[in-house]
């Protein structure tokens, strides 16, 4: 991967050689909108904003007439430097306009900027002020105001839940396309995360959180571009095998929360006994769902929706109690191994009963599509893990979490 880098002599606020935020746009073929939003926020900066900035134009292997025109902006607004990259992804632009920038708080938004710009200063300021580590604009908070369709807002929600149930996760919103990080808790951080691409951003929030760094939320007005060409069902795949990836990685050790905690200065080492269940059981659940997801497309053109859900369901079943009787719970040995299967099959009829009602309930108002479906079993089965991970450790391997 190669850069080069394009800056204007003067910043935005005169006599600051270091400017306190640098807002990087990533741009990928963003011909069209890139000098409208570059000269509409670069106009913000100059009238509205109190602090010192930079605007950081990362070109990630544009091959219009992107990375030309980041050139001229550059050359011509004070404050205003680009970045070309050779290799795509957002998290790869990130990463490389991140690690060279001098500025304190590092931030980013999309080149739409879907959201408000009175939202940068509530942004930035807790971070600046020493009070918070991370901030993030969230569109899941009651309080904000979001004009998306229904399909992208459903899908949003239900990648948070999968979050929250696997990786034990609680901050509300991690798509947004609107968040900034201390630069020096990004030198800490950005190592150690994986991702070039859509899930660049989930994993650097979760490591910050287990790292016991303070994330910031603000509530944001969001106007979703119709535009868009980002492919969604490809995007949620990659973001599922991301969350599969960091729940064995913390669940092992081998992400190192732990040194990270102790190098932030804070106490603990980001786990209880049933935080740790809890990730151990959603990676193996989000595993399950993968699995369940694939034998419901095999099977469903050939028996129907809700006898492919059945089966689908079922077949994953087994392996999903023994995997967590073993991983999750620490259960070993023969001993209470066919109680536990039968235990375990009837949480497996109340998960049926679940998926199968939500299904019987969507078809009953309308005649829904394949991806409305996926949408609908992937909103039920995160229902029915909450309801798995209680009975399992309530009932089924009640004894193993006992002092």
């Amino acid at each position: 991967m190669s850069a080069h880098a394009v800056e204007a002599n003067r910043p935005v606020a005169p006599t600051a050689l270091n400017p306190a935020v640098d807002i990087v746009v990533p741009v990928h073929n963003e011909e069209a909108d890139l000098e409208p939003s570059v000269r509409r926020l670069h106009s913000y900066l100059t009238q509205e904003f109190p602090f010192s900035a930079r605007i950081t134009i990362a070109d990630n292997a544009s091959t219009d007439g992107t990375w030309p025109l980041a050139t001229r902006l550059a050359e011509e607004l004070p404050g205003v430097r680009a970045e070309h990259l050779t290799a795509k992804g957002r998290g790869r632009a990130l990463k490389q306009a991140w690690g060279t920038s001098d500025a304190t708080v590092l931030a980013y938004m999309d080149v739409d900027l879907s959201t408000d710009l009175g939202a940068l200063l509530p942004l930035v300021a807790p971070l600046l002020s020493g009070h918070s580590d991370v901030a993030i604009g969230t569109r899941l908070a009651r309080s904000a105001q979001v004009h998306r369709g229904a399909k992208r807002e459903l899908i949003s929600r239900c990648y948070n839940l999968i979050l929250h149930a696997a990786l034990t996760t609680r901050f509300s919103d991690a798509q947004c396309g609107f968040k900034a990080i201390r630069a020096d808790r990004a030198e800490m951080l950005l190592p150690l995360v994986e991702d070039d691409a859509w899930f660049f951003d989930t994993e650097l929030l979760v490591l910050a959180e287990r790292s016991g760094l303070r994330i910031h939320e603000v509530p944001v007005d969001w106007v979703d571009d119709p535009d868009s060409r980002v492919d969604l069902v490809h995007t949620a795949l990659e973001d599922l095998r991301g969350v599969l990836r960091m729940g064995r990685g913390l669940a092992s050790g081998a992400l190192p929360v732990s040194e990270l905690r102790r190098s932030f200065g804070r106490a603990g080492d980001g786990h209880t006994g049933m935080a740790r269940q809890a990730l151990r059981f959603g990676a193996v659940g989000v595993a399950s769902t993968l699995a369940y997801l694939l034998l419901f497309l095999l099977l469903r053109p050939a028996v129907g929706a809700q006898a492919a859900n059945f089966l689908a369901l079922g077949s994953t079943a087994v392996a999903n109690t023994a995997a967590n009787r073993r991983w999750t719970f620490s259960v070993r040995g023969r001993e209470g191994a066919g109680r536990h299967q039968a235990q375990g099959l009837l949480v497996f009829g109340a998960a049926l009963a679940l998926t199968a009602g939500s299904l019987a309930l969507l078809h009953m108002l309308s005649a829904p599509s394949h991806a409305l479906e996926l949408l609908v079993l992937v909103a039920a089965n995160l229902a029915a893990t909450v309801l798995r991970f209680v009975a399992l450790r309530g009932w089924v391997f009640r004894r193993a979490v006992q002092p």
